[in-house]
């Protein structure tokens, strides 16, 4: 077999793996070649897109949220933020420990 037997056998292999795959899409051509994606009914009602849509907003929410809380505590102003708490609360600690008393006056 000759090269150019070979080339031509592995381009029509191509041409069908990629017309199946357009075809497995969806996607059509017209007599002009223009290419359109045929819409799909696949049973689902338009309340359930619409309720899936809105649990997908929901849960990109959450996301955010919990991204948000993921990283701003690992910041360098965080730590400095929690380090100076953390120097405060000592500076404060001795004088919270000791017992305040009314001094009594001698007699």
């Amino acid at each position: 077999m000759s090269s150019w037997a070979i080339v031509a056998i592995i381009a029509i292999i191509v041409w069908g793996v990629v017309q199946y795959s357009k075809a497995r899409a969806g996607i059509i051509s017209d007599e002009y070649g223009k290419e359109t994606l045929v819409p799909r009914d696949d049973g689902r009602s338009a309340a359930q897109l619409e309720a899936a849509q809105r649990e997908l907003e929901a849960l990109r929410e959450r996301v955010k949220v919990l991204e948000r809380i993921a990283t701003d505590g690992n910041t360098g102003e965080a730590r400095e933020r929690d380090r100076i708490a953390a120097e405060i609360e000592a500076l404060r600690g001795p004088s919270l420990a000791r017992p305040v008393t009314k001094e009594e006056p001698n007699e």
